[in-house]
């Protein structure tokens, strides 16, 4: 997964590098105290998340298939 720009200021961008772009995920953001900031549902290959309402800080990010299978996780930063 490519993730950009990162540290994110207003928006993050998220690529999904999977052989197949059909497939559909759930893409969930988590804030470094384990509390959910986001929960994106039928995300396919590319989407964008608006952090304005983030504060400064590490975040954790999930991505999963249909079932629930974890994919890939990952961590950003946010700087305003």
């Amino acid at each position: 997964m490519k993730l950009y720009p990162n540290p994110a200021t207003t928006i993050i961008n998220f690529e999904i590098n999977q052989h197949t772009n059909d497939r559909i995920y759930d893409l969930i953001v988590y804030n470094f105290l384990g509390k959910k900031m986001e929960l994106l549902k039928g995300v396919g290959s590319r989407t964008t998340v608006n952090v304005d309402n983030y504060y400064n800080g590490l975040y954790i990010f999930q991505l999963r298939d249909q079932r629930g299978n974890l994919v890939e996780s990952g961590k950003f930063n946010v700087f305003k």
